[in-house]
């Protein structure tokens, strides 16, 4: 008998869905059977929001969006709040949403510094702050997405790479403070080909030979998938996770293994 992860009468919420990794866990959990509530900053009536419902139609599961910008505490609140009336539980956070700030440490303005803290660090904690009852009632799970940066960075990535490096210790406090109710863990995926990395691509002069290149520096000579991200937080949600809690998994095709570039 084939092992299946089977995650029907399960909500989850997931952020920043309108494209890449977060579209890729939104049908990836649809796939296991889940409800999928989706959120992001534009507006319910955006093309984005539209197409991110109806690329959701072809799976069999209810999907709903919501619009709330990450980084105001207000909107936080607001979209929770109407997750407690529309649905009255809430067992899996996806705490995805975020946005790369690579502006190097003395280039970075007080402004920068300010929003990438609220964007990739603090609204993480705010978010699963505001989601804590909700989850607390169902032994539920968050997932929050770090990033390779955590681990190990390159010049000019600052603040970005600070922040994702504090959410690995926000999932460690998490997962000790607010278990067994809640279990914690995170994520941190490496060079995803998401339309965002492309455009990072397309910034070189010859952008099909950058790509080749960053493909060869990983040990798998490919790049990741949204859809693989999404599996893994598929599996992590799931019973077969149920002792997985207080870490975050570094998912960068072997790359942080290499010594050198060369």
């Amino acid at each position: 008998m084939a092992l299946t992860i089977d995650l029907k009468g399960k909500i989850a919420l997931i952020t920043g869905v309108t494209s890449g990794i977060g579209l890729g866990i939104a049908k990836m959990m649809a796939k296991a059977g889940c409800t999928v509530i989706g959120c992001a900053e534009q507006s319910e009536t955006s093309e984005t929001a539209q197409r991110f419902l109806t690329e959701m139609e072809s799976y069999d599961v209810r999907t709903d969006y919501f619009r709330a910008d990450m980084s105001v505490a207000e909107e936080i609140e607001s979209l929770v709040a109407d997750i407690k009336s529309d649905y009255g539980r809430l067992d899996i956070l996806v705490s995805n949403a975020g946005q790369n700030v690579f502006t190097g440490l003395a280039d970075s303005t007080e402004k920068d510094w300010q929003f990438n803290l609220d964007l990739n660090l603090t609204a993480h904690w705010r978010l699963a702050k505001n989601c804590k009852p909700l989850l607390a009632e169902n032994i539920g799970v968050i997932i929050i997405m770090a990033s390779n940066h955590a681990y190990a960075s390159i010049p000019g990535c600052a603040p970005y790479s600070v922040a994702k490096t504090a959410l690995t210790g926000l999932v460690r406090s998490l997962a000790i403070e607010w278990g067994p109710g809640i279990r914690t863990v995170g994520i941190a995926p490496g060079f995803i080909d998401t339309p965002g990395n492309q455009q990072w691509f397309n910034a070189f002069e010859n952008p099909e030979e950058e790509r080749q290149r960053t493909v060869n520096l990983h040990p798998v000579k490919k790049l990741g998938t949204v859809e693989e991200i999404g599996g893994w937080c598929v599996f992590l949600a799931s019973e077969y996770a149920a002792f997985a809690s207080g870490v975050t998994y570094l998912i960068d095709g072997g790359r942080s293994a290499v010594m050198q570039d060369a």
